[in-house]
Order: C-alpha cells, then sequence, then structure tokens
C-alpha cells in the first residue's frame, strides 16, 4: 500500500459532511478565496493521495470556517503520527 501523501484528507472530509457540502462545493469555496482547484483533487487530498501545501491547508480551514489547527490531528497523537511517518 503507497504512504499517505498527507494527514489532514479524513478531517477535511468528516468536516466538509458535517457542513452538508459535496467536494464540489468545497473547491468551489476554494475557488472563492482564490485557490483555484478541481474537484478531483479535494478527492485525492481527502483520500490521503495528494500532499497538501501549508497555504492549500490555510485555504481550506477558510473554506470550512475553522481555524487551521482543527484539520490536525489532537496534540496528543502527532508524537505516534510522527514516528510512524519515519519509521523504516
Amino acid at each position: 500500500m503507497p504512504q499517505k501523501q498527507n494527514i489532514l484528507g479524513p478531517r477535511i472530509q468528516s468536516l466538509r459532511h458535517e457542513l452538508g457540502l459535496t467536494q464540489a462545493m468545497l473547491a468551489a469555496r476554494c475557488g472563492m478565496l482564490g485557490w483555484d482547484v478541481a474537484e478531483n483533487v479535494i478527492t485525492k487530498i481527502e483520500t490521503q493521495i495528494r500532499c497538501v501545501t501549508d497555504l492549500e491547508l490555510l485555504c481550506l480551514a477558510q473554506a470550512l470556517n475553522v481555524p487551521p489547527e482543527k484539520l490536525l490531528p489532537p496534540q496528543s497523537e502527532i508524537k505516534k503520527i510522527v514516528a510512524s511517518a519515519f519509521r523504516r
């Protein structure tokens, strides 16, 4: 199985569902903020097969009306996630 390219995807998907947004609607919200992103890119982010830049993270957070840290895992899980990601 390929390595996951981001840790934000599932949280973005969950928040999007909570807001009742489709991927196309989230892409449109991002577009209104200046990021011309296609629906298929949102799909790739949510399924963790595409990296997310820091600027994209900020745009997604704004489009979802949450602070950027809400897209990140809880502080208590970060050490485990980092250790797992860099384990050889």
